[in-house]
């Protein structure tokens, strides 16, 4: 049978939860886990079942794509079907081609394994490996990790305006809100999620960590991690990414991994402090119009 695409819809969702966590393994670009979309299920399960693209062939999910704002398409496939060309070239299709609704016209991006066939199969007709690289990051969890010099807590549902605070303190912009933080955790990825706060020595809290299980002995990943603007240049952000790899850990996790722009040359530096490894770098492929 010929390879399809799909919207999921809402009750769709939790199949492409699944396969996304069935996906997850040492030594495998994790490019999209289940932790994204359930930081992304902030927005609502209707949003993210929009934002949620699924590649079938003969009833099976080959590939998943998560649609991260208007212009950013995230896709990761199966690990057997990597170099599968038949589901490489109907990518490509459905990507070069705005009417088919999987990404608009103009500039877009597409973040998809460096190890894809896809990578090899788009480059021309308008894309182009992108300029600015992202630099992965991960964390070892077979040793023990030696819990942090800060207070650390984990959050229910009564702590979520302070989570959302410390977030929306973080982050340029954000509209973080307790709202979003109860949208997200009635998401099912949050089933295997944790969100943590750091608080200083006068009770104040400085840092908030999300961190998201594929299940035990799989890796997991921080999204998002962040330290209030007015506590920064102490250790906070080192110590609570100590503490989120100490959660995953406990969650089981094999590993906890990340991602973050380069040229965020403080960001970088924060995750090794805290016991992470840089992996080689990977980019984009673009399209500029």
């Amino acid at each position: 049978m010929a390879i399809t695409v799909e919207k999921p819809g809402v009750d769709g969702l939790n199949e492409a939860v699944a396969a996304l966590r069935d996906w997850q393994s040492e030594g495998v670009a994790w490019q999209l886990h289940p932790g994204d979309l359930g930081w992304f299920w902030r927005s609502g399960a209707e949003a993210t079942a929009a934002a949620v693209r699924i590649w079938r062939r003969d009833g099976r999910i080959l590939a998943v794509g998560l649609l991260d704002g208007a212009d950013l398409l995230r896709l990761t496939t199966a690990p057997d079907v990597r170099r599968d060309e038949e589901l490489a070239r109907r990518l490509a299709d459905d990507v070069i081609a705005p009417e088919h609704g999987v990404l608009p016209s103009g500039k877009v991006s597409i973040e998809a394994p460096m190890d894809a066939l896809l990578q090899e199969v788009l480059p021309g007709d308008g894309w182009h490996i992108d300029e600015e690289p992202w630099t992965p990051l991960n964390r070892d969890l077979t040793e023990p990790v030696k819990a942090p010099d800060l207070r650390i807590e984990t959050i229910g549902p009564d702590k979520a305006p302070v989570w959302a605070e410390v977030i929306g303190a973080s982050f340029d912009g954000s509209k973080f809100t307790a709202g979003k933080w109860h949208t997200m955790a009635a998401g099912a990825p949050f089933a295997d999620a944790r969100c943590l706060l750091g608080y200083d020595d006068h009770g104040d809290a400085i840092a908030a960590v999300a961190v998201w299980s594929a299940g035990p002995g799989k890796p997991g990943i921080l999204e998002p991690m962040g330290v209030h603007r007015d506590h920064r240049g102490h250790g906070y952000g080192k110590a609570i990414t100590v503490a989120a790899a100490a959660a995953l850990q406990e969650l089981g996790s094999s590993s906890a991994a990340l991602g973050t722009p380069s040229s965020n040359v403080a960001a970088v530096a924060t995750y090794e402090s805290g016991g992470f490894q840089r992996l080689p770098e990977v980019r984009d492929l673009t399209r500029d119009a």
